[in-house]
C-alpha cells in the first residue's frame, strides 16, 4: 500500500471514530426544507448523521419506515414516535449503539414559554431526554413549511436562506455543548430548548448573540448567578428584543418547566464562551 493510501486510510478511521453519533428529528416533516438544510449542515460538520422525523406534521398514522435514502427516514406518527424510532431501532442499525446526541429541528416558528407544552418538537426533545440521550429543540421565527427542494430551486428565498442561518447557528451550538469529552453532556432528566429570532435585520451567523435564559417569568425565582445577577431573562422577552439573541433554557424533560439553579449552572458551564449577557 502506497504511503499516501495508508495515511488517507489512518485518517478516515480516525475520523469515523472521532465522529459524533446525532440522531436529526423535528415535527414539521421529514421533507420541509429546515430540517434537510440541517442535516446538510450537520453532516459537512463532520458529524454521523441518521434522519428520523415524520412524514408530515403530527399525522398521527402508524409506524412506516423509509428506504429510499437509508439515512433519510421518515414515521408516519408523531415526533415522539419518530425519535424513539430513531433511537431505539436506527442508531443501533447505523451507529451499532445509542446515538451521542439528539437534534430536535429547527422547527418553523418559535416555541417558547408556557406553549412548549404542546410543541412537537420540544416533545421530541423531552422523549430523547427520558431515554437517557441528550438532546436539544432547536426552533426559529423566520421561514414556512416547504419543500427541502426549495433549497436548490429558489436558493435566495427568504425560506431557503433562514434555513441555512438557522442551521448554520445550530451546528455552533452543537459543537460547542459536545466539544468537552465530560460526560454527561447534560444533567439527567433536562433538555434545552432554544429559539432563534427573527432573521429580518439578522442575516449573518455572526450577527446572533446567545442568551441563557428561564422558560417563563417569575420574579420570585433563584436562577443561576450569571450576568451579575440570580435571575434569568425569559426566553419570549429575549427572542422579542430589539437585537439578534437566540434564548437558551433548561427545561425539565417531564413537566417542561423550568430547573433549579444547579442544574442550570452545570448547563451553563458547558457552553461557556457561547453564551452572553445582554446589553444593559
Amino acid at each position: 500500500m502506497h504511503t499516501w493510501t495508508r495515511l488517507v486510510a489512518v485518517l478516515s478511521v480516525v475520523t469515523a471514530i472521532n465522529a459524533q453519533n446525532l440522531i436529526l428529528t423535528n415535527d414539521d416533516g421529514w421533507a420541509v426544507a429546515q430540517i434537510r438544510a440541517q442535516n446538510d449542515a450537520l453532516n459537512a460538520a463532520g458529524f454521523n448523521v441518521v434522519l428520523s422525523a415524520p412524514a408530515e406534521n403530527e399525522s398521527g398514522q402508524d409506524l412506516r419506515f423509509n428506504a429510499s435514502d437509508t439515512r433519510l427516514n421518515y414515521v408516519n406518527s408523531f415526533p415522539v414516535d419518530a425519535v424513539r424510532f430513531g433511537i431505539q431501532t436506527l442508531a443501533p442499525e447505523f451507529f451499532g449503539s445509542a446515538p451521542d446526541f439528539v437534534v430536535s429541528g429547527p422547527n418553523v416558528g418559535n416555541n417558547l414559554g408556557s406553549g412548549v407544552t404542546g410543541s412537537g418538537t420540544v416533545g421530541a426533545a423531552c422523549e430523547a431526554a427520558l431515554e437517557g440521550i441528550p438532546s436539544t429543540a432547536f426552533s426559529g421565527d423566520t421561514a414556512s413549511q416547504v419543500s427541502y427542494t426549495t433549497l436548490d430551486s429558489s436558493p435566495n428565498s427568504q425560506s431557503s436562506l433562514a434555513a441555512r442561518l438557522y442551521s448554520t447557528l445550530t451546528v455552533t451550538f452543537v459543537q460547542t455543548l459536545l466539544a468537552s469529552s465530560a460526560r454527561p453532556v447534560l444533567p439527567p432528566g433536562v433538555t434545552l430548548n432554544v429559539n432563534y429570532p427573527s432573521t429580518s435585520g439578522c442575516s449573518a451567523a455572526a450577527d446572533y448573540s446567545w442568551v441563557f435564559t428561564r422558560l417563563t417569568p417569575n420574579s420570585s425565582a433563584v436562577d443561576v448567578e450569571t450576568c451579575g445577577s440570580d435571575h434569568l431573562p425569559d426566553e419570549t422577552s429575549v427572542v422579542d428584543r430589539s437585537g439578534c439573541f437566540a434564548s437558551v433554557t433548561v427545561i425539565n424533560a417531564t413537566t417542561k418547566t423550568d430547573v433549579d439553579a444547579a442544574t442550570q449552572g452545570a448547563v451553563l458551564a458547558r457552553l461557556t464562551g457561547l453564551v452572553t449577557c445582554l446589553p444593559s
